[in-house]
């Protein structure tokens, strides 16, 4: 089963409750970010991976004028449900983060991705690292948190590959294997190995902030 049918299944057939990644309060990094003003409102952001929007409904209420993608349309239609209840104005789309995307260029100030990045396995990382320097602006930035490798045994078994008790696989990342990703694109301000609230219990992840890198070209397409 595709990840798309999962998410879908998942998003459909469980409740908010019972989705781990589901929790409405934002992630204390990402208060932190705001509250230091390393991002400032009011500007254009982008919540990769919205899920059912608490992240976005949430920057939106401090100033930010928020976008959420999300691979699951299940996902999208509880965001934009949300919203409305919020009273919070947000824009939810439906997008494959490693698919080609053509109408999101230089649209966002900041991006950011919170426990996103080890559903995507990687041999699409590329795309998807590809797709976010092309979404941010000049000078625009990023932030990206995903499980380490160094994660304990235990949530879905051990190792760099591992499977969810709901069904879906997850790749643990290493802080080499990030750097090598995002350095080619993005200048790296930080990047370590936190812990990290869950719902049910703490993870070790890894956390990137970084800003966009400008890459030029050549007549021949080069770097």
């Amino acid at each position: 089963m595709s990840l798309k049918k999962q998410m879908d299944s998942i998003y459909s057939k469980l409740s908010l409750d019972e989705i781990p990644w589901n929790i409405e309060s934002p992630p204390v990094a990402l208060k932190n970010l705001v509250e230091s003003n390393w991002v400032s409102s009011p500007s254009d952001a982008v919540d990769l991976g919205c899920g059912a929007g608490n992240y976005a409904i949430w920057m939106a209420s401090q100033g930010f004028r928020m976008t959420g993608l999300d691979l699951s349309s299940n996902a999208i239609e509880l965001a934009s449900s949300l919203a409305v209840q919020k009273g919070v104005e947000c824009r939810f789309k439906a997008i494959n983060m490693v698919e080609a995307i053509e109408d999101l260029d230089n649209a966002f100030d900041f991006a950011f991705d919170w426990e996103v990045l080890h559903h995507i396995f990687p041999e699409n990382r590329e795309c998807y690292a590809g797709n976010v320097h092309r979404m941010l602006r000049s000078g625009g930035k990023y932030y990206s948190l995903c499980f380490s490798e160094e994660d304990p045994p235990g949530f879905g078994g051990g190792g760099k590959l591992r499977k969810t008790p709901l069904g879906t696989s997850l790749y643990f990342s290493s802080e080499h294997e990030l750097r090598e990703l995002f350095e080619p694109l993005f200048n790296i301000e930080q990047l370590r190995t936190v812990e990290v609230a869950g719902k049910k219990a703490p993870h070790i992840a890894v956390e990137v902030l970084m800003s966009k890198r400008e890459i030029y070209r050549n007549r021949n397409g080069q770097h």
